[in-house]
């Protein structure tokens, strides 16, 4: 069954998700996860595109936009079904995807803006009376 982690950052600054999304695609690959970002909409995927080519100087993360080249390493779509991925799954949208139970781990990104608390919340509902196993982390 699908494990599902809350990350938890104390922060309203919008752009903090997709750093927190880029530690935690970082730090999966370098332990040989594949990686599925579901970004909000298309222009932040692409804006997380951009920031995975420079997230971290000493290191590479092989990636691409759903469709390209390197998108089955760590793919970025924003909904469309994730091909092949069923590994990890950083969902930036506030909803919940429908093709999250694939996946072995998602995990959802929380900030202190009042619209991603609200949806965190509602997520935690849905997974909680599901039976999926919760894990909450503090940043």
């Amino acid at each position: 069954m699908t494990l599902v982690g809350f990350y938890v950052v104390q922060s309203t600054q919008p752009g903090d998700r997709m750093r927190v999304a880029a530690r935690l695609a970082d730090k999966a690959f370098s332990r040989g996860h594949k990686i599925f970002i579901n970004a909000s909409d298309e222009t932040e995927a692409k804006q997380l595109d951009e920031l995975l080519w420079s997230f971290r100087a000493s290191s590479f993360l092989p990636h691409g936009l759903f469709g390209q080249e390197h998108a089955e390493t760590i793919g970025i779509g924003w909904g469309q079904d994730p091909d092949q991925h069923n590994d990890l799954l950083i969902n930036l949208q506030l909803a919940i995807p429908p093709f999250f139970s694939r996946f072995a781990r998602v995990a959802e990104i929380v900030t202190q803006e009042p619209a991603s608390l609200d949806a965190q919340r509602q997520s935690w509902k849905f997974y909680r009376e599901r039976g999926y196993q919760l894990e909450k982390h503090d940043l």
